[in-house]
């Protein structure tokens, strides 16, 4: 406890708006500033980049970190501060951009994962999925975090262009799927618009969502029971949550 309170107080050198906000009105998901500790570690044994200090690769990198904080940890949108609550808009694949209140509804994973498939085509069934339930799914198969960096940046502000990687090691249950214990992984292109403030106004993500389900897939299937008994006990050893950005 004594650790955990120090580290609260220093702060998280990837993520602002965090430690700073611990006594103030902010409402937290969980009752108070989350604690990144385990994917701390995890991002910097498995990074493949390490940008000087005060780089544009950098900055940007903390930013999205910041801004996939705020999004899973606080729930009143007029508490965040890195985007622009009143132009918000995720569009994912090409699809219909969402609002940052949709967003923030339906939680990072839903919106990442949402897709126009046939139900029976669906790896994930996002609509399905409750904000609560997708995050307990992932943190249950990634109990280390998920880790996230910048591998590029192709253009500055106030378009800003950059390729990503994401990754975690599936060491839990995930869908009726076994652990493997191996890394799953997937890259990204991103194109986000901000304003004056450096906040965002419109953030574009695109990737191949087979790159990672086809490491989540790829145990072998586990009995219902012990999916849900591995999952439960799974995701409240653990807590906190694993998309790092």
């Amino acid at each position: 406890m004594a650790e955990e309170a120090l580290i609260k107080k220093a702060g998280d050198k990837y993520r602002s708006f965090l430690h700073d906000e611990a006594e103030n009105i902010t409402q937290w998901r969980h009752g108070g500033p989350p604690i990144y500790d385990s994917v701390n570690q995890l991002f910097e044994e498995g990074r493949t980049k390490e940008w000087p200090k005060g780089s544009l690769e950098e900055v940007v990198q903390n930013a999205i970190k910041s801004w996939e904080m705020e999004l899973s940890h606080k729930t009143r949108l007029q508490d965040f501060k890195t985007i622009n609550p009143d132009k918000f808009k995720l569009i994912v694949n090409g699809r219909e951009g969402l609002s940052g209140e949709e967003t923030l509804r339906i939680g990072s994973y839903n919106a990442l994962l949402k897709n126009s498939l046939p139900k029976e085509f669906q790896y994930y069934k996002a609509d399905e999925e409750t904000f609560e339930s997708s995050h307990d799914a992932f943190r249950s198969a990634l109990p280390r975090g998920f880790a996230w960096e910048v591998l590029s940046v192709y253009s500055g502000p106030p378009v800003i262009s950059f390729k990503f990687r994401h990754w975690g090691f599936f060491e839990g249950p995930f869908k009726g799927h076994a652990p493997t214990d191996e890394k799953v992984e997937f890259y990204g292109f991103g194109v986000l618009k901000v304003d004056e403030s450096l906040r965002a106004e419109d953030v574009e993500v695109y990737y191949d969502p087979a790159e990672l389900f086809g490491g989540l897939l790829k145990g072998a299937l586990i009995s219902p029971c012990q999916s849900e008994d591995n999952t439960v006990n799974t995701a409240t050893a653990t807590g906190g949550c694993p998309f790092s950005k």
